[in-house]
């Protein structure tokens, strides 16, 4: 197990041997990048990614993490209180076993060869490496999007581990609306020349594909009033002198992030997690999502955000319903914002509070109207 530690934060990578998967398939040696934060003893947290997030949720001050401004001292996640535990998903491309990783049976990177996983693999995965890392309780397990997926199965697969779930932004299965933009992204990362089945020169992928991947996914991240405040058909570089101009602020922001994302992240990797995210099903294998929830034992705190076209606020209060109907302690909380899907990660002034009182196991946090949000408990 190799670690690196810096007062109470340690960045590492976990060994949980072979693992078979949800399809039959076993992976013959797998690890897990985790980074760990804050005081042993305390009450664990585990925290869990989007889709293309990674392990390091709080960072350092010099390189904060995704979620640095919910977790840390004296924030919503206190780190002078809680152990934070977050890892990089199954299948991902930050240091857990993945496409990049190479496959013991013939020392070459996995890539295309790489088995699909599913959101229930990647789970098993983190459970047995939280008992690897001798943690055998969860105060709570939190995460958004395809976090948010994660902490949902963590509550049917392992109802007695922890005390409390965050699912936010996230509905119990991946509508076929979401799966529709899935579907945009993965063709166009296949339809790049550089693609070559998914054997291509990691010095050469195929950042065509996946610029129009994520310029695809930003469009349902945002609102639509998000994007017309901000930008307010600002123009850039002049009209109708060529097709490959950038007329538009909105263009050349999207384009941006797609060419960040490309520098960064695998297209495989991309892919596969994509595959996983279309396999969201809470009630899949297990008799419908009325008998999937009855095994949930946590109380459930299912966060939304206005404007969220993934994961409507509508069909989280109805989930919310559902649980409580099956006798689960469940609150349902939406947030006012502008941000729509993308507000989980980001103003936390704004649903913070709800966080740290839930955690905190105070009676339900019910803030002002000025804190931007309300609350139902339906």
């Amino acid at each position: 197990m190799l670690r690196v530690s810096i007062k109470t934060r340690e960045v590492g990578t976990v060994s949980i041997g072979a693992l078979r998967l949800e399809s039959g398939r076993v992976l013959p040696e797998v690890h897990l990048a985790y980074e760990r934060v804050g005081p042993r003893d305390g009450p664990t947290v585990l925290v869990c990614h989007a889709l293309t997030g990674n392990h390091i949720a709080v960072g350092t001050d010099e390189n904060p993490g995704w979620w640095a401004g919910l977790i840390g001292s004296g924030k919503p996640i206190d780190t002078d209180r809680y152990q934070v535990v977050t890892f990089n998903v199954l299948g991902g491309c930050d240091g857990s076993t993945g496409p990049t990783s190479i496959d013991p049976e013939t020392g070459r990177p996995y890539g295309p060869e790489f088995p699909f996983v599913t959101v229930r693999d990647m789970v098993r995965a983190e459970y047995l490496a939280l008992r690897r890392l001798g943690i055998d309780r969860l105060h709570a397990v939190i995460g958004g999007s395809l976090g948010g997926m994660q902490a949902l199965e963590w509550g049917v697969m392992y109802p007695e581990y922890m005390d409390l779930l965050f699912p936010i932004a996230v509905t119990p299965w991946l509508s076929d609306y979401a799966i529709a933009f899935n579907a945009i992204g993965r063709l166009a990362i296949l339809s790049d020349p550089a693609w070559n089945g998914g054997h291509y020169d990691p010095a050469h992928p195929p950042k065509a594909g996946m610029i129009i991947a994520r310029m695809a996914g930003m469009i349902t991240y945002r609102s639509a009033e998000q994007f017309n405040n901000r930008f307010n058909r600002a123009e850039r570089d002049g009209w109708g002198n060529r097709h490959d101009e950038v007329s538009f602020q909105v263009e050349s922001y999207l384009i941006h992030h797609g060419e960040k994302l490309a520098r960064r992240f695998d297209a495989n990797s991309y892919l596969y997690l994509l595959k996983a995210m279309d396999t969201h099903d809470l009630g899949r294998g297990r008799g419908g999502i009325e008998e999937a929830i009855k095994r949930i034992r946590a109380r459930v705190v299912a966060i939304s955000y206005r404007g969220d076209l993934l994961y409507p606020p509508q069909e989280i209060a109805a989930f919310v319903r559902r649980l409580r109907a099956n006798g689960v302690e469940a609150s349902f909380y939406e947030v006012d914002t502008l941000y729509g899907h993308d507000g989980f990660l980001t103003e936390f002034g704004k649903w913070g509070p709800i966080v740290r009182e839930q955690l905190e196991g105070a009676e339900p946090y019910r803030a002002p109207v000025a804190m931007g949000f309300r609350s139902a408990f339906l």
